[in-house]
């Protein structure tokens, strides 16, 4: 699960942890980064077992957009906050409307440091609660003007980074007849596989909810328990859930000749990238290939190009995660290593800029 990976060193500018009045949930918002501009990051709501859990949680992904937004080329800076449900609450849509209420004041705050968008959890409608106590919300819904869902985005990323990534290890970025592992089923996952069976793949698939077998047995895609998908024989896996998947037992016995998917840090341990590298498996950075939906949602509001334009961006991803395999290749070091030097790269030049230039 998300809260067993390991906490970040603590290099974030401001990280305010409260208790909503209205709703009684602690809430998390980190800002990590605004050296390239106003931080982005969406709104996680998810269940754990403390509440320091999530404040570990809302540190890490909020460090983890830093390098997203980084490496996508955004004048964005890295944030995230999340609101922690505790096992067993109940969580009605009065107290749902509740917490988005105090989410939104907690984001208003930070003074447009940070803007927040949907996650995990969260969605375009709860983004409208948020907009009733800040400006500082992107991903409204199109009946409210808004750029609407940015999984569709999210997905047509990965899609070219899934091609991206096959066209390096067998040569050729077809996915008719290729063996793909995808674990979760969710906004993105789950329209990756319908993508992808309509495309010819021979596709194996898991979900933590057991109602996603019926999505399977729609696309006559095999259906594995969650923690055996791994074992699965495959060309490509899939990380599509949560994160963490990715640790030193479940990648010694990784079925796999590659990794590329939309789930936030699937690696355990960063470690796990040259774990990966010393067993031939490829890894394609997911701060890298997961981007679509922020590089859709910070263009649409800023109104950099028009909609068809910046899916043309975001369908360029593609090419960007082919460029961090070159890179890697010649300089001899990881993917993750190479995306990482990529994204210090832009920081270190926001950082020389003196303010106001």
């Amino acid at each position: 699960m998300t809260h067993t990976l390991p906490l970040p060193d603590l290099t974030h500018e401001r990280v305010e942890v409260t208790t909503g009045p209205r709703s009684g949930l602690v809430i998390t918002v980190a800002l990590h980064s605004s050296a390239l501009g106003s931080a982005l990051g969406g709104a996680r709501l998810w269940t754990y077992p403390h509440w320091s859990d999530a404040v570990g949680d809302a540190l890490r992904l909020s460090a983890a957009m830093t390098l997203k937004n980084a490496a996508a080329g955004l004048d964005a800076g890295g944030g995230k906050s999340v609101i922690c449900l505790p096992p067993g609450v109940t969580f009605d849509a009065d107290r749902r409307r509740a917490a988005f209420l105090d989410l939104g004041d907690a984001v208003e705050r930070f003074d447009g440091l940070y803007r927040t968008a949907e996650d995990v959890g969260s969605t375009t409608d709860d983004m409208l609660t948020v907009s009733e106590r800040t400006a500082h919300v992107v991903g409204l819904p199109d009946s409210a003007g808004g750029s609407g869902e940015p999984a569709g985005p999210t997905s047509l990323g990965v899609y070219e980074s899934l091609r991206a990534t096959l066209e390096r290890v067998t040569g050729s970025p077809a996915v008719a007849g290729r063996r793909i592992t995808i674990s979760g089923l969710g906004q993105v996952g789950g329209r990756l596989a319908v993508r992808l069976a309509a495309e010819g793949a021979v596709l194996t698939v898991t979900d933590v909810n057991p109602a996603k077998r019926s999505l399977a047995a729609d696309l006559g895609a095999e259906w594995t328990e969650p923690g055996t998908e791994h074992l699965v024989p495959a060309d490509l896996f899939v990380p599509a859930g949560i994160g963490g998947v990715l640790d030193d037992e479940v990648i010694d016995a990784l079925a796999a000749g590659a990794v590329c998917g939309p789930a936030n840090n699937p690696l355990a341990d960063r470690s796990g990238a040259d774990r990966l590298a010393a067993r031939g498996i490829l890894y394609a950075p997911d701060f890298v290939v997961n981007a679509g939906g922020v590089v859709y949602l910070d263009l649409e509001a800023k109104r950099l190009g028009s909609r068809a334009e910046i899916m043309d961006r975001v369908a360029g991803i593609g090419d960007a995660v082919r460029s961090l395999f070159e890179d890697a290749s010649a300089q001899g070091i990881t993917p993750l290593d190479a995306a990482e030097q990529r994204a210090a790269a832009r920081l270190r030049e926001a950082s020389a800029v003196p303010a106001g230039a």
